[in-house]
């Protein structure tokens, strides 16, 4: 089985504390998610936790429709959180053998600098591996492609202070 990688980074200008609110909320997801995939968030943690704060052991449930006609359900564990500098969650259940996603901020002149590293891994050996280079991998670059534009509408766009 290959693992595969994809790191992005967007610089965004918006205070730490706004920016580290935004991801950290669960009910964001579907915002930055393409409407296509009907992206919709089952159960995010506990019902006592309502203040849209992320914690280590949070599970978060979803139902998403990757390709028309074709509904999977996911599950991740928040596994990480440092406050306001990263959290990491990790597929328990759903459609990759392995799910890893670093979030980080690190503080620039003038905003944000939010970094992703993902590690995944398709199952069905060669056929998974034909799945990545056919769509998998096109489809995941889409879909940090278009949180990046809803990131730029929500917060704007990043210029460096002079």
């Amino acid at each position: 089985m290959a693992v595969f990688s994809l790191r992005r980074i967007q610089n965004i200008p918006g205070s730490p504390d706004k920016v580290w609110s935004f991801f950290v909320d669960a009910g964001n997801l579907p915002l930055i998610t393409p409407p296509y995939m009907r992206f919709r968030i089952l159960s995010s943690g506990d019902s006592t936790n309502n203040n849209s704060q992320i914690y280590p052991g949070q599970l978060i449930e979803y139902k998403l429709r990757p390709l028309p006609g074709f509904w999977v359900y996911w599950m991740t564990e928040i596994t990480h959180v440092r406050d306001g500098l990263y959290f990491v969650d990790e597929q328990r259940r759903g459609p990759y053998s392995l799910w890893h996603h670093q979030h980080h901020f690190r503080p620039i002149p003038g905003g944000v600098e939010m970094t992703d590293f993902v590690h995944y891994e398709i199952p069905f050996g060669f056929i998974g591996r034909w799945a990545n280079a056919l769509f998998v991998r096109r489809q995941l670059e889409e879909i940090f492609r278009y949180r990046f534009a809803v990131v730029e509408k929500t917060f704007g766009i990043y210029s460096p202070p002079a």
